[in-house]
């Protein structure tokens, strides 16, 4: 049974053993002044059972990564303004050498594109796998965020679609926000009847 009660799916069914290893990635938007925030991001891997080394050595359970980045998001289209990293757990005593590399993000703009820009300035030997895994994540939840710091005041409600601020990003963003989805048709239906009312 699953958590909610319900049979198992197909491929929950095949699951017989405990976990052997967990990835979580926690994510926190801070508000600044200025139409900014601080995005702080958490990547964190953990193996769950004993092992063994590439060479055969016993390896014990424990936390394998445990990697933080701090992005200063700001401006219109939002743009990294500034990027820290913090390792506190990792599997080589070379790995901290690679926390400066977070700065090649900075003037990254968080748009269409996003996730090939951050691949093209951290990925592969251009810097870490791991905390490139974790921007990629943070691009997103920054937007969420955003928006968020934005929402905690009113504001004035757009009459027309190019009037909704951060629209462009949605769009096409997924099946239900595609171009003629029912989330822009429903937008656009509301927008008509305000106009008219």
């Amino acid at each position: 049974m699953n958590k909610k009660g319900n049979t198992p799916s197909r491929i929950q069914a095949l699951i017989r053993e405990a976990p052997v290893h967990e990835r979580r990635l926690e994510m926190k938007t801070y508000p600044l002044e200025n139409n900014q925030v601080i995005i702080e991001g958490w990547l964190r891997d953990e193996r769950l059972m004993p092992g063994y080394t590439w060479d055969g050595k016993p390896r014990p359970p424990g936390v394998v990564h445990w990697i933080g980045v701090r992005l200063l998001i700001g401006n219109w289209p939002l743009t990294i303004l500034d990027a820290e990293a913090e390792m506190r757990q990792v599997p080589h005593q070379q790995c901290p050498t690679l926390q400066d590399t977070v700065k090649k993000v900075v003037g990254t703009s968080i748009t269409a594109g996003f996730s090939d820009e951050i691949r093209k300035k951290l990925g592969g030997i251009e810097g870490c796998s791991h905390m490139t895994h974790l921007i990629l994540a943070m691009g997103p939840a920054a937007l969420h965020g955003f928006w968020a710091q934005q929402t905690r005041e009113p504001r004035p409600v757009p009459k027309t679609r190019e009037e909704f601020e951060g629209l462009s990003l949605l769009v096409n963003s997924c099946r239900l926000w595609r171009e003629g989805g029912p989330l822009l048709q429903e937008m656009e239906e509301r927008l008509e009847e305000r106009k008219n009312n």
